[in-house]
């Protein structure tokens, strides 16, 4: 284990043998803290790239980034510019326009390691907030995501909807962000001194120190050498930025896959055995393709996955890998579902045909039970089926709403539902990304779900214990600790 992940594994001890309940908070930064960079930034290229912004406005920014120990009347002075270039703007339109840059450009810079500590204080019960200079429409969406309640920022004056040009208070900036944090514990009953609170900036010196387990993440020189004189902890986060390496190992596993599903194409058009041929390319192309990548898959229990053939394999949703990783893990006699559309699409149309995959057309609710048909006789033919029943990748490793089609196959075809929980595979490769990263997938492969007595009027809730099944084991990955938390945490 290397001393950044020490680091990191001793501060979620600290917090899982600490107090537990609503009592205590935990306050994180924004920008450098939970994600990678100033978000403010994408909010510049979008603007650039509309050409809406003037020589002013890059030059502030430009000298703002520059100083590197911006006083807080520069700070004031930048925000205060930012809010009157939004004068007219409606908080709907503000709103909307960072949620779809957190959907194309923030939620991959978040930092895994955050995430975690994140969801380490709301096991624990823990009040948990996000206290940033940054506006709460930044915020906001990341926030959702984390499943963060609280968020302290800087804030915007609205009138009727409508962003005035003006601030409604001090930005959180240096002190105000400390006084912000001991309102808000005042109005909310927290102990502080045993409280907790993360950050990167120098100016967040006050805001660390109203704490009683503050913690430095990814120091600035000023705030480091705080840090060392107060013998507050830091932390090292990494967003491991893609190198070249990295995307000549990617090029070597597409080419590996690539190259071994060509083979069996040919040999299948060569006369082989059909089902022959892409058993063997599925038992090798994965591994050739992760092993090429420099991907680890550490599996707990593997031997769930033969113990029931044929079933409905169903895993969480993260990243373009999943593919891979589901492949590799079924193995022999399975395959994938996939929507009508694509068998004519070139390239995936090929790909999935040689793949013996089920096409099913998803477009017509009234007609469901006909359209899962295709998917229904693979696996009354004796092929297993992996899907994912959260419909589309998510933007973090937050689990979303199961659809019920999976279910309705294994209940029609009268197979098991096989639950496949993955981890740490978004920290690989991203859900939008092209590039792969080395690193470790851990992977629990749960018994088998027993679906002879599901019926219409109980799928709902089937559908529910099953994705609480998924939910309990990210919670709570077997072969680690167990958390302790009190009656009055989990009542929180």
């Amino acid at each position: 284990m290397s001393q950044r992940d020490s680091l990191l594994e001793a501060r979620l001890a600290q917090i899982f043998e600490g107090p537990s309940g609503p009592e205590i908070g935990a306050f994180f930064d924004f920008d450098g803290t939970l994600i990678d960079g100033f978000s403010a930034l994408y909010l510049v290229q979008e603007r650039w790239r509309n050409r809406q912004i003037g020589l002013r406005e890059f030059s502030e920014l430009l000298t703002f980034s520059l100083n590197k120990e911006p006083a807080d009347a520069d700070f004031h002075e930048l925000i205060t510019q930012a809010a009157k270039r939004w004068k007219g703007m409606t908080e709907k339109a503000m709103t909307e326009q960072w949620q779809k840059m957190f959907v194309r450009n923030i939620a991959q810079t978040v930092f895994p390691e955050s995430w975690r500590l994140v969801q380490a204080h709301r096991r624990m019960g823990h009040t948990v907030a996000i206290a940033s200079s940054a506006t709460r429409y930044q915020i906001l969406p990341a926030a959702a995501e984390f499943g963060i309640e609280h968020v302290l920022a800087t804030p915007v004056q609205v009138r009727d909807g409508v962003i005035t040009g003006r601030l409604e208070g001090a930005p959180l900036w240096n002190e105000n962000k400390a006084r912000a944090v001991r309102a808000f514990a005042g109005a909310k009953g927290l102990r502080l001194t045993d409280s907790y609170a993360y950050a990167n900036g120098d100016e967040d010196i006050a805001f660390l120190s109203s704490v009683g387990a503050p913690a430095a993440v990814n120091p600035k020189p000023v705030l480091a050498r705080a840090a060392a004189d107060k013998d507050w902890p830091v932390l090292r986060f990494d967003r491991r930025k893609i190198t070249l390496e990295h995307k000549l190992r990617t090029a070597a596993s597409y080419a590996a896959m690539g190259g071994t599903f060509l083979a069996g194409l040919v040999a299948t058009r060569l006369g082989a055995p059909h089902r022959q041929i892409l058993n063997t390319v599925i038992s090798t192309a994965p591994q050739l393709g992760l092993a090429a990548a420099g991907i680890e898959l550490r599996i707990v229990g593997e031997d769930n996955l033969w113990k029931a053939r044929p079933a409905v394999f169903i895993f969480n949703h993260q990243s373009p890998l999943d593919l891979v990783i589901g492949v590799n893990l079924l193995r022999r006699d399975a395959t994938g579902v996939v929507k009508k559309e694509m068998a004519d699409m070139v390239g995936w149309g090929q790909f999935g045909k040689f793949m013996d995959m089920a096409f099913v057309d998803r477009g017509d609710p009234e007609k469901a039970k006909a359209a899962l048909a295709p998917a229904v006789d693979k696996l009354r033919s004796g092929m297993s089926l992996g899907i994912c029943p959260e419909g589309t990748r998510s933007y973090s490793p937050r689990l979303q709403s199961f659809k019920k089609g999976a279910f309705h196959m294994a209940m029609q075809a009268g197979v098991p539902v096989v639950p496949v929980v993955m981890r740490n595979v978004g920290d690989v490769m991203h859900r939008d990304a092209v590039w792969m990263r080395p690193g470790v997938v851990d992977i629990c492969v749960l018994p088998p779900v027993d679906t002879s007595g599901w019926t219409g009027e109980t799928l709902d809730q089937n559908v529910a214990d099953v994705r609480q099944l998924f939910v309990d084991t990210l919670a709570h990955w077997p072969g680690e600790p167990e958390v302790r938390v009190t009656r009055r945490a989990l009542a929180a």
